[in-house]
């Protein structure tokens, strides 16, 4: 069957000496494995589809398992994304992040969307950090782990202060801390932005100016949720660490 999609490139890697296959993150028919022949020759009129982060539209036969492309064209090259290493590293976190958290039938449109936005936040140069961290909490949520940020999880008290307990899935009140004992302090920064990454959707992201102490507050409340909620051992974000270690700070 031939299939005609938009896709955004997640994964690409060599196969034989000039054929390269990529995964892709479509926008109708969920992850998708296609074969591009000869695209690793400088003279291939479709080399360029099977570089990272690419958005594009493809055309592929399929009739059970990897598919073969036909035909393709770029809509988007995120060239930027592969040219300045911090961002090459945030784009390969959350490609790596999407291919590992979402299975071949959960993808729907609304993911192809959401990591649609998301690159072309980390190529506008929106807040590398900020971006991811949306992100994530998106990933959270579709992989049913969205955290409880309203009202405590244990008693449902509105009432702050909060402290965040990834274990419980969310905040407790100053009442119940003594439900789990390693349970994060949250500032009243942190916890504003984190109930608003809850509900916020990608596309419509803005310029958000954030303090470097509620950024290093949220990377580790983020770290937390995901560390054990998803437990995903990621090679693309051991890079940013290494990253970050070498990066002056701000």
């Amino acid at each position: 069957m031939l299939y005609r999609v938009e896709g955004i490139v997640i994964r690409s890697m060599d196969y034989g000496e000039g054929n390269k296959i990529v995964t892709l993150l479509t926008n109708t028919n969920g992850k998708a494995g296609v074969l591009i022949r000869g695209a690793k020759k400088v003279k291939s009129k479709h080399g360029s589809l099977a570089q990272p982060f690419t958005y594009g539209e493809f055309v592929y036969f399929r009739t059970s398992g990897l598919g073969t492309l036909n035909h393709g064209e770029i809509i988007e090259s995120h060239h930027l994304l592969r040219e300045q290493l911090d961002k090459t590293a945030y784009a390969a976190y959350v490609v790596e992040l999407t291919d590992r958290a979402l299975q071949d039938d959960e993808v729907g449109n609304y993911h192809f969307e959401q990591l649609k936005a998301c690159l072309s936040a980390l190529e506008e140069g929106k807040d590398l950090q900020i971006v991811s961290h949306l992100y994530e909490m998106r990933m959270l949520d579709s992989a049913g782990y969205a955290p409880e940020f309203d009202q405590c999880v244990h008693c449902g008290n509105v009432v702050g202060p909060f402290r965040l307990s990834p274990y419980a899935g969310g905040v407790l009140c100053s009442r119940c801390t003594g439900k789990d004992p390693f349970a994060m302090p949250l500032s009243e920064g942190a916890y504003k932005l984190l109930k608003l990454f809850r509900r916020l959707d990608m596309r419509r992201l803005g310029q958000i100016q954030v303090r470097p102490e509620t950024k290093a507050e949220l990377k580790l409340c983020m770290r937390k949720l995901m560390d054990t909620h998803m437990s995903l051992q990621l090679k693309s974000r051991s890079f940013l660490d290494q990253l970050d270690k070498l990066s002056p700070p701000e």
